[in-house]
Protein backbone atom coordinates (compact mmCIF):
# COMPACT_ATOMS: atom_id res chain seq x y z
CA UNK A 1 0.00 0.00 0.00
CA UNK A 2 1.59 3.31 -1.05
CA UNK A 3 1.74 6.30 1.30
CA UNK A 4 -1.20 8.15 -0.32
CA UNK A 5 -3.44 5.09 -0.17
CA UNK A 6 -2.36 4.32 3.39
CA UNK A 7 -3.04 7.89 4.53
CA UNK A 8 -6.37 7.91 2.69
CA UNK A 9 -7.36 4.58 4.23
CA UNK A 10 -6.52 5.72 7.77
CA UNK A 11 -8.33 9.02 7.36
CA UNK A 12 -11.36 7.28 5.93
CA UNK A 13 -11.45 4.77 8.76
CA UNK A 14 -11.11 7.56 11.32
CA UNK A 15 -13.97 9.52 9.79
CA UNK A 16 -16.11 6.42 9.59
CA UNK A 17 -15.44 5.57 13.24
CA UNK A 18 -16.37 9.08 14.28
CA UNK A 19 -19.51 8.96 12.19
CA UNK A 20 -20.51 5.62 13.67
CA UNK A 21 -19.97 6.89 17.19
CA UNK A 22 -21.99 10.04 16.63
CA UNK A 23 -24.73 8.15 14.82
CA UNK A 24 -24.95 5.08 17.02
CA UNK A 25 -28.26 6.17 18.44
CA UNK A 26 -29.70 6.19 14.91
CA UNK A 27 -28.80 2.58 14.05
CA UNK A 28 -29.53 0.73 17.27
CA UNK A 29 -31.10 -2.55 16.18
CA UNK A 30 -33.11 -2.73 19.42
CA UNK A 31 -35.49 -0.14 17.99
CA UNK A 32 -37.24 -2.69 15.77
CA UNK A 33 -41.03 -2.56 15.77
CA UNK A 34 -42.37 -5.45 17.84
CA UNK A 35 -45.67 -7.17 18.52
CA UNK A 36 -49.08 -6.65 16.93
CA UNK A 37 -50.78 -3.28 17.12
CA UNK A 38 -54.36 -3.03 18.35
CA UNK A 39 -55.37 -1.76 14.93
CA UNK A 40 -53.74 -4.73 13.21
CA UNK A 41 -55.35 -7.22 15.61
CA UNK A 42 -58.78 -5.96 14.58
CA UNK A 43 -58.21 -6.79 10.88
CA UNK A 44 -59.94 -9.96 9.73
CA UNK A 45 -57.60 -12.58 8.33
CA UNK A 46 -58.46 -13.67 4.78
CA UNK A 47 -55.64 -16.23 4.90
CA UNK A 48 -55.18 -18.41 7.96
CA UNK A 49 -51.63 -18.83 9.27
CA UNK A 50 -51.99 -22.60 9.42
CA UNK A 51 -52.40 -22.73 5.63
CA UNK A 52 -48.97 -21.16 5.09
CA UNK A 53 -45.70 -23.08 5.06
CA UNK A 54 -43.98 -20.50 7.26
CA UNK A 55 -46.32 -17.93 8.81
CA UNK A 56 -43.67 -16.62 11.25
CA UNK A 57 -41.11 -14.62 9.29
CA UNK A 58 -38.53 -11.91 9.91
CA UNK A 59 -38.55 -8.93 7.56
CA UNK A 60 -35.90 -6.24 7.51
CA UNK A 61 -36.17 -2.51 6.86
CA UNK A 62 -33.73 0.42 6.88
CA UNK A 63 -34.44 3.76 8.66
CA UNK A 64 -35.19 5.82 5.56
CA UNK A 65 -38.49 7.02 4.09
CA UNK A 66 -39.01 3.88 2.05
CA UNK A 67 -39.56 1.90 5.26
CA UNK A 68 -43.07 3.40 5.03
CA UNK A 69 -44.79 0.35 3.43
CA UNK A 70 -43.23 -1.93 6.04
CA UNK A 71 -44.40 0.36 8.84
CA UNK A 72 -47.90 0.52 7.34
CA UNK A 73 -48.12 -3.24 6.70
CA UNK A 74 -47.24 -3.81 10.35
CA UNK A 75 -49.34 -1.06 11.93
CA UNK A 76 -52.44 -1.35 9.73
CA UNK A 77 -52.55 -5.13 9.82
CA UNK A 78 -51.81 -6.05 6.20
CA UNK A 79 -49.30 -8.68 7.32
CA UNK A 80 -51.89 -10.02 9.75
CA UNK A 81 -54.61 -9.96 7.07
CA UNK A 82 -52.64 -12.37 4.91
CA UNK A 83 -51.82 -14.81 7.71
CA UNK A 84 -48.32 -13.58 8.50
CA UNK A 85 -46.78 -13.05 11.90
CA UNK A 86 -43.96 -10.67 10.96
CA UNK A 87 -41.09 -9.65 13.17
CA UNK A 88 -39.62 -6.44 11.78
CA UNK A 89 -35.86 -6.02 12.03
CA UNK A 90 -34.39 -2.51 11.88
CA UNK A 91 -31.22 -2.80 9.80
CA UNK A 92 -28.19 -0.55 10.21
CA UNK A 93 -27.39 -0.26 6.50
CA UNK A 94 -28.27 -1.49 3.03
CA UNK A 95 -25.41 -3.96 3.23
CA UNK A 96 -26.85 -5.60 6.36
CA UNK A 97 -30.31 -5.55 4.79
CA UNK A 98 -28.98 -7.44 1.76
CA UNK A 99 -26.65 -9.74 3.67
CA UNK A 100 -29.32 -10.59 6.22
CA UNK A 101 -31.28 -12.25 3.41
CA UNK A 102 -28.27 -14.00 1.89
CA UNK A 103 -27.08 -15.47 5.19
CA UNK A 104 -30.56 -16.45 6.40
CA UNK A 105 -31.02 -14.02 9.29
CA UNK A 106 -33.88 -12.34 7.40
CA UNK A 107 -36.58 -13.97 5.30
CA UNK A 108 -37.13 -10.81 3.25
CA UNK A 109 -35.89 -7.24 3.23
CA UNK A 110 -35.74 -4.21 0.95
CA UNK A 111 -32.68 -4.09 -1.28
CA UNK A 112 -31.25 -1.27 -3.36
CA UNK A 113 -31.92 -1.51 -7.10
CA UNK A 114 -28.86 -3.19 -8.50
CA UNK A 115 -28.28 -5.47 -5.51
CA UNK A 116 -30.46 -8.28 -6.87
CA UNK A 117 -29.07 -8.07 -10.40
CA UNK A 118 -25.46 -7.75 -9.31
CA UNK A 119 -25.74 -10.63 -6.87
CA UNK A 120 -26.70 -12.75 -9.87
CA UNK A 121 -23.88 -11.55 -12.13
CA UNK A 122 -21.28 -11.52 -9.34
CA UNK A 123 -20.39 -7.86 -9.85
CA UNK A 124 -17.48 -6.41 -7.94
CA UNK A 125 -18.72 -5.08 -4.62
CA UNK A 126 -21.76 -7.39 -4.59
CA UNK A 127 -22.14 -10.74 -2.87
CA UNK A 128 -22.73 -13.56 -5.33
CA UNK A 129 -26.07 -15.18 -4.44
CA UNK A 130 -29.41 -16.18 -6.03
CA UNK A 131 -31.40 -13.15 -4.88
CA UNK A 132 -34.88 -12.54 -6.28
CA UNK A 133 -37.52 -9.84 -6.23
CA UNK A 134 -41.08 -9.80 -7.54
CA UNK A 135 -42.02 -6.23 -6.70
CA UNK A 136 -40.66 -2.72 -6.32
CA UNK A 137 -41.19 -0.99 -2.98
CA UNK A 138 -41.09 2.49 -4.47
CA UNK A 139 -39.70 4.69 -7.25
CA UNK A 140 -37.85 7.97 -6.67
CA UNK A 141 -37.62 9.27 -3.08
CA UNK A 142 -33.85 9.83 -3.09
CA UNK A 143 -31.50 12.72 -3.80
CA UNK A 144 -27.94 13.97 -4.04
CA UNK A 145 -26.66 16.30 -1.32
CA UNK A 146 -23.65 18.60 -1.75
CA UNK A 147 -21.89 20.36 1.13
CA UNK A 148 -21.84 24.08 1.86
CA UNK A 149 -18.35 24.47 0.38
CA UNK A 150 -19.73 23.34 -2.98
CA UNK A 151 -22.49 25.95 -2.67
CA UNK A 152 -19.96 28.62 -1.78
CA UNK A 153 -17.92 27.63 -4.84
CA UNK A 154 -20.94 28.37 -7.03
CA UNK A 155 -22.68 25.02 -7.55
CA UNK A 156 -26.49 25.14 -7.41
CA UNK A 157 -29.44 22.71 -7.62
CA UNK A 158 -29.58 21.02 -11.01
CA UNK A 159 -32.89 22.58 -12.09
CA UNK A 160 -31.25 26.02 -11.95
CA UNK A 161 -28.86 24.99 -14.76
CA UNK A 162 -31.81 24.58 -17.14
CA UNK A 163 -30.39 21.37 -18.56
CA UNK A 164 -26.92 22.81 -19.30
CA UNK A 165 -24.63 19.86 -18.55
CA UNK A 166 -21.60 21.64 -19.97
CA UNK A 167 -21.91 24.56 -17.54
CA UNK A 168 -22.42 22.22 -14.60
CA UNK A 169 -19.50 20.06 -15.73
CA UNK A 170 -17.11 23.03 -15.79
CA UNK A 171 -18.06 24.02 -12.25
CA UNK A 172 -18.06 20.44 -11.00
CA UNK A 173 -14.57 19.75 -12.36
CA UNK A 174 -13.23 23.09 -11.15
CA UNK A 175 -14.44 22.41 -7.63
CA UNK A 176 -12.72 19.02 -7.40
CA UNK A 177 -9.56 20.36 -9.10
CA UNK A 178 -8.93 22.73 -6.20
CA UNK A 179 -9.28 19.97 -3.60
CA UNK A 180 -6.50 17.71 -2.37
CA UNK A 181 -6.92 14.16 -3.81
CA UNK A 182 -7.94 12.66 -0.46
CA UNK A 183 -10.76 15.20 -0.19
CA UNK A 184 -12.42 14.31 -3.51
CA UNK A 185 -15.02 11.97 -2.06
CA UNK A 186 -18.66 11.15 -2.81
CA UNK A 187 -20.59 8.71 -0.62
CA UNK A 188 -23.36 6.27 -1.52
CA UNK A 189 -25.17 3.66 0.53
CA UNK A 190 -23.95 0.50 -1.22
CA UNK A 191 -21.49 -0.51 -3.90
CA UNK A 192 -22.96 -1.78 -7.19
CA UNK A 193 -26.21 0.05 -6.47
CA UNK A 194 -28.31 2.43 -8.52
CA UNK A 195 -27.08 5.25 -6.24
CA UNK A 196 -23.48 4.60 -7.19
CA UNK A 197 -24.49 4.40 -10.84
CA UNK A 198 -26.36 7.71 -10.61
CA UNK A 199 -23.36 9.47 -9.07
CA UNK A 200 -21.13 8.14 -11.86
CA UNK A 201 -23.75 8.68 -14.57
CA UNK A 202 -24.29 12.33 -13.65
CA UNK A 203 -20.58 13.06 -13.53
CA UNK A 204 -19.87 11.35 -16.84
CA UNK A 205 -22.84 13.07 -18.51
CA UNK A 206 -21.26 16.37 -17.50
CA UNK A 207 -17.94 15.33 -19.03
CA UNK A 208 -16.18 14.56 -15.75
CA UNK A 209 -14.68 11.08 -15.46
CA UNK A 210 -15.80 9.72 -12.07
CA UNK A 211 -13.02 7.14 -12.14
CA UNK A 212 -10.43 9.94 -12.21
CA UNK A 213 -11.97 13.02 -10.60
CA UNK A 214 -13.23 11.65 -7.29
CA UNK A 215 -13.68 8.51 -5.21
CA UNK A 216 -16.89 6.87 -4.04
CA UNK A 217 -17.12 5.43 -0.52
CA UNK A 218 -19.89 3.50 1.24
CA UNK A 219 -21.64 5.08 4.23
CA UNK A 220 -24.89 3.90 5.94
CA UNK A 221 -27.80 6.37 5.56
CA UNK A 222 -27.99 7.64 9.19
CA UNK A 223 -24.27 8.50 9.09
CA UNK A 224 -24.34 10.65 5.94
CA UNK A 225 -24.96 14.06 7.50
CA UNK A 226 -22.44 13.52 10.28
CA UNK A 227 -19.73 12.49 7.82
CA UNK A 228 -20.30 15.62 5.72
CA UNK A 229 -20.12 17.75 8.85
CA UNK A 230 -16.76 16.27 9.89
CA UNK A 231 -15.37 16.59 6.36
CA UNK A 232 -15.20 12.90 5.42
CA UNK A 233 -16.84 13.63 2.07
CA UNK A 234 -18.19 16.50 0.02
CA UNK A 235 -21.35 14.96 -1.42
CA UNK A 236 -23.58 11.92 -1.09
CA UNK A 237 -26.61 10.20 -2.51
CA UNK A 238 -29.15 8.58 -0.21
CA UNK A 239 -32.87 8.07 0.33
CA UNK A 240 -34.90 10.63 2.24
CA UNK A 241 -35.06 11.91 4.96
CA UNK A 242 -31.25 12.06 5.06
CA UNK A 243 -31.03 14.70 2.32
CA UNK A 244 -33.65 16.93 3.89
CA UNK A 245 -31.87 16.70 7.25
CA UNK A 246 -28.78 18.30 5.70
CA UNK A 247 -30.36 21.45 4.29
CA UNK A 248 -30.30 24.92 5.84
CA UNK A 249 -33.13 25.32 8.32
CA UNK A 250 -32.50 21.79 9.54
CA UNK A 251 -28.85 20.90 10.12
CA UNK A 252 -27.43 23.36 7.60
CA UNK A 253 -24.49 21.32 6.29
CA UNK A 254 -25.49 21.17 2.65
CA UNK A 255 -28.13 21.48 -0.07
CA UNK A 256 -29.90 19.10 -2.42
CA UNK A 257 -28.26 19.18 -5.83
CA UNK A 258 -30.77 16.88 -7.55
CA UNK A 259 -33.37 14.29 -6.84
CA UNK A 260 -32.72 10.91 -8.43
CA UNK A 261 -35.68 11.46 -10.72
CA UNK A 262 -33.71 14.27 -12.36
CA UNK A 263 -31.09 11.71 -13.42
CA UNK A 264 -33.64 9.13 -14.60
CA UNK A 265 -37.31 10.03 -14.42
CA UNK A 266 -39.29 6.97 -13.37
CA UNK A 267 -36.38 4.92 -12.05
CA UNK A 268 -36.99 2.09 -9.56
CA UNK A 269 -35.39 2.42 -6.14
CA UNK A 270 -36.01 -0.38 -3.63
CA UNK A 271 -37.05 -3.96 -4.36
CA UNK A 272 -38.49 -6.51 -1.94
CA UNK A 273 -35.62 -9.00 -1.86
CA UNK A 274 -35.70 -12.69 -0.95
CA UNK A 275 -33.57 -15.71 -1.72
CA UNK A 276 -34.75 -17.92 -4.57
CA UNK A 277 -35.02 -20.79 -2.09
CA UNK A 278 -37.61 -18.84 -0.06
CA UNK A 279 -39.92 -18.64 -3.10
CA UNK A 280 -39.37 -22.32 -3.88
CA UNK A 281 -39.80 -23.60 -0.32
CA UNK A 282 -42.56 -21.29 0.87
CA UNK A 283 -44.62 -20.29 -2.20
CA UNK A 284 -47.84 -19.58 -0.28
CA UNK A 285 -45.99 -17.57 2.35
CA UNK A 286 -44.24 -15.56 -0.35
CA UNK A 287 -47.53 -14.76 -2.08
CA UNK A 288 -48.98 -13.56 1.21
CA UNK A 289 -45.96 -11.35 1.80
CA UNK A 290 -46.13 -9.75 -1.64
CA UNK A 291 -49.87 -9.17 -1.31
CA UNK A 292 -49.44 -7.50 2.08
CA UNK A 293 -46.69 -5.27 0.70
CA UNK A 294 -48.68 -4.31 -2.41
CA UNK A 295 -51.59 -3.27 -0.18
CA UNK A 296 -49.21 -1.30 2.01
CA UNK A 297 -47.70 0.44 -1.02
CA UNK A 298 -51.17 1.37 -2.28
CA UNK A 299 -51.98 2.82 1.13
CA UNK A 300 -48.76 4.86 1.19
CA UNK A 301 -49.36 6.11 -2.33
CA UNK A 302 -52.87 7.39 -1.62
CA UNK A 303 -52.64 11.21 -1.37
CA UNK A 304 -55.16 11.16 1.49
CA UNK A 305 -52.80 9.02 3.58
CA UNK A 306 -49.46 10.72 2.95
CA UNK A 307 -49.54 13.08 5.93
CA UNK A 308 -50.30 10.14 8.21
CA UNK A 309 -47.52 8.05 6.65
CA UNK A 310 -44.96 10.86 6.96
CA UNK A 311 -45.79 11.18 10.64
CA UNK A 312 -45.79 7.44 11.37
CA UNK A 313 -42.29 6.83 10.06
CA UNK A 314 -40.79 9.47 12.37
CA UNK A 315 -41.36 7.05 15.23
CA UNK A 316 -38.30 5.70 16.99
CA UNK A 317 -38.84 2.24 15.53
CA UNK A 318 -38.57 3.54 11.97
CA UNK A 319 -36.54 6.61 10.88
CA UNK A 320 -36.44 8.23 14.32
CA UNK A 321 -36.34 11.56 12.44
CA UNK A 322 -38.07 13.72 15.03
CA UNK A 323 -36.76 17.28 15.23
CA UNK A 324 -36.88 19.04 18.59
CA UNK A 325 -39.10 21.91 17.46
CA UNK A 326 -42.31 19.92 17.55
CA UNK A 327 -42.67 19.57 13.76
CA UNK A 328 -42.36 15.83 14.00
CA UNK A 329 -42.56 15.16 10.25
CA UNK A 330 -40.34 18.06 9.19
CA UNK A 331 -37.71 15.68 7.81
CA UNK A 332 -39.89 12.87 6.44
CA UNK A 333 -42.79 14.93 5.07
CA UNK A 334 -41.17 16.63 2.03
CA UNK A 335 -40.29 13.36 0.31
CA UNK A 336 -43.59 11.63 1.14
CA UNK A 337 -46.08 14.45 0.61
CA UNK A 338 -44.20 15.93 -2.34
CA UNK A 339 -43.31 19.42 -1.14
CA UNK A 340 -39.58 19.12 -1.62
CA UNK A 341 -37.16 21.81 -0.45
CA UNK A 342 -33.74 21.81 -2.15
CA UNK A 343 -32.38 24.23 0.45
CA UNK A 344 -29.49 26.59 -0.19
CA UNK A 345 -27.71 29.37 1.69
CA UNK A 346 -29.15 32.51 0.11
CA UNK A 347 -32.53 32.61 1.84
CA UNK A 348 -34.41 31.62 -1.32
CA UNK A 349 -37.35 29.23 -1.01
CA UNK A 350 -36.60 26.27 -3.27
CA UNK A 351 -39.64 24.18 -2.39
CA UNK A 352 -41.09 22.37 -5.40
CA UNK A 353 -44.40 20.54 -5.23
CA UNK A 354 -44.68 17.35 -7.30
CA UNK A 355 -46.74 14.18 -7.26
CA UNK A 356 -43.77 12.06 -8.28
CA UNK A 357 -41.36 12.90 -5.44
CA UNK A 358 -41.84 9.36 -4.10
CA UNK A 359 -44.04 6.86 -5.92
CA UNK A 360 -45.35 3.90 -3.94
CA UNK A 361 -48.07 2.73 -6.35
CA UNK A 362 -49.78 5.14 -8.76
CA UNK A 363 -47.63 6.73 -11.46
CA UNK A 364 -48.34 10.42 -12.25
CA UNK A 365 -49.21 11.41 -15.81
CA UNK A 366 -45.91 13.25 -16.37
CA UNK A 367 -44.00 9.96 -16.45
CA UNK A 368 -44.08 7.78 -19.60
CA UNK A 369 -45.92 4.57 -18.77
CA UNK A 370 -47.60 1.53 -20.29
CA UNK A 371 -51.23 0.41 -19.81
CA UNK A 372 -51.68 -1.29 -16.46
CA UNK A 373 -48.35 -0.04 -15.11
CA UNK A 374 -47.90 0.98 -11.50
CA UNK A 375 -44.75 1.48 -9.49
CA UNK A 376 -44.78 -1.91 -7.76
CA UNK A 377 -44.42 -3.62 -11.16
CA UNK A 378 -40.92 -4.77 -12.17
CA UNK A 379 -39.65 -4.18 -15.71
CA UNK A 380 -36.99 -6.77 -16.50
CA UNK A 381 -35.54 -4.34 -19.02
CA UNK A 382 -34.45 -2.19 -16.08
CA UNK A 383 -32.49 -5.12 -14.72
CA UNK A 384 -30.67 -5.13 -18.06
CA UNK A 385 -29.95 -1.40 -17.66
CA UNK A 386 -28.38 -2.08 -14.27
CA UNK A 387 -26.14 -4.73 -15.87
CA UNK A 388 -25.00 -2.18 -18.45
CA UNK A 389 -23.88 0.11 -15.63
CA UNK A 390 -22.01 -2.70 -13.90
CA UNK A 391 -20.19 -3.28 -17.19
CA UNK A 392 -19.72 0.43 -17.87
CA UNK A 393 -17.86 0.95 -14.60
CA UNK A 394 -15.81 -2.23 -14.71
CA UNK A 395 -17.66 -4.17 -12.01
CA UNK A 396 -18.12 -6.99 -14.51
CA UNK A 397 -15.80 -7.60 -17.46
CA UNK A 398 -18.44 -7.82 -20.16
CA UNK A 399 -22.17 -7.59 -20.64
CA UNK A 400 -23.44 -11.15 -19.97
CA UNK A 401 -24.66 -13.07 -23.01
CA UNK A 402 -27.41 -14.55 -20.84
CA UNK A 403 -28.56 -11.18 -19.54
CA UNK A 404 -32.22 -11.87 -20.28
CA UNK A 405 -32.02 -15.23 -18.52
CA UNK A 406 -30.44 -13.61 -15.48
CA UNK A 407 -33.14 -10.93 -15.51
CA UNK A 408 -35.91 -13.53 -15.68
CA UNK A 409 -34.47 -15.45 -12.72
CA UNK A 410 -33.94 -12.44 -10.50
CA UNK A 411 -36.72 -9.97 -11.42
CA UNK A 412 -39.80 -12.22 -11.10
CA UNK A 413 -42.27 -10.27 -13.17
CA UNK A 414 -44.08 -13.54 -13.87
CA UNK A 415 -44.86 -14.03 -10.19
CA UNK A 416 -45.91 -10.42 -9.76
CA UNK A 417 -48.49 -10.76 -12.54
CA UNK A 418 -49.96 -13.89 -10.96
CA UNK A 419 -50.17 -12.31 -7.52
CA UNK A 420 -51.51 -8.98 -8.79
CA UNK A 421 -54.15 -10.78 -10.85
CA UNK A 422 -55.35 -12.58 -7.71
CA UNK A 423 -55.74 -9.14 -6.13
CA UNK A 424 -57.65 -7.76 -9.13
CA UNK A 425 -54.75 -5.53 -10.21
CA UNK A 426 -53.79 -5.17 -13.86
CA UNK A 427 -50.18 -5.33 -15.04
CA UNK A 428 -48.37 -4.59 -18.31
CA UNK A 429 -48.35 -7.52 -20.73
CA UNK A 430 -44.66 -7.23 -21.61
CA UNK A 431 -41.50 -7.66 -19.52
CA UNK A 432 -39.34 -5.19 -21.45
CA UNK A 433 -39.77 -1.63 -22.59
CA UNK A 434 -37.66 1.09 -24.20
CA UNK A 435 -36.76 4.02 -21.94
CA UNK A 436 -37.19 7.20 -24.04
CA UNK A 437 -34.39 9.79 -24.23
CA UNK A 438 -36.34 12.49 -22.40
CA UNK A 439 -36.34 10.58 -19.10
CA UNK A 440 -32.53 10.67 -18.74
CA UNK A 441 -30.47 13.71 -17.77
CA UNK A 442 -28.24 13.31 -20.87
CA UNK A 443 -31.19 12.58 -23.21
CA UNK A 444 -29.74 9.17 -24.10
CA UNK A 445 -32.52 6.57 -24.36
CA UNK A 446 -32.13 2.90 -23.52
CA UNK A 447 -33.20 0.03 -25.80
CA UNK A 448 -32.88 -3.26 -23.88
CA UNK A 449 -32.61 -5.20 -27.14
CA UNK A 450 -29.14 -3.67 -27.75
CA UNK A 451 -27.33 -3.28 -24.41
CA UNK A 452 -23.90 -3.62 -26.01
CA UNK A 453 -24.58 -0.82 -28.47
CA UNK A 454 -25.83 1.30 -25.59
CA UNK A 455 -22.64 0.65 -23.62
CA UNK A 456 -20.34 1.45 -26.51
CA UNK A 457 -22.14 4.75 -27.11
CA UNK A 458 -20.67 6.25 -23.92
CA UNK A 459 -17.47 8.26 -24.20
CA UNK A 460 -16.63 7.90 -20.50
CA UNK A 461 -16.48 4.35 -19.22
CA UNK A 462 -14.07 1.85 -17.71
CA UNK A 463 -11.45 0.35 -20.02
CA UNK A 464 -12.08 2.87 -22.78
CA UNK A 465 -11.47 2.67 -25.76
CA UNK A 466 -11.98 -1.10 -25.50
CA UNK A 467 -15.42 -2.13 -26.76
CA UNK A 468 -17.83 -4.18 -24.68
CA UNK A 469 -19.00 -7.57 -25.91
CA UNK A 470 -21.45 -10.16 -24.71
CA UNK A 471 -19.49 -12.63 -22.57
Amino acid sequence: MNEWNRRDFLQGMGAMAAGMALSSCAINSDRSAKGLTEEASAIAQIIKPETLEKPDITVGYVPVNDCAPFAIAWKKGFFHKYGLNVKLSREASWATSRDGIIFGRLDASPVVSGAVTNARVGAEGARHAPLCAAMTIHHHGNAMTMNKAMWDFGLRPWHEYNGNLEEFGRQFRAYFDQLAPEKRVWAVVLSSSIYEYFARYLSAAAGVDPLKEFRIIIVPPPQMVTNVRIGAMQAYMVAEPWNTRAIQGNLGVGFTFAQGKEIWLGHPDRLLGVMESFIDNYPKTYRSLVKAMIEACRYCGNPQNREEVAKLITERSFTGARPKNGLIDKYTRPGIVGEYNYGGFDGKDRTIKAEDTTMFFDIPANIPQEPGEHSTFLWRSRSIWLMTQAARWGQIKEMPKNAEELASKSWRTDLYREIATEMGIDSPKEDYKIEPPEVFIDKKGFDPSDPVGYLNSFEIRANRPQSFFMS
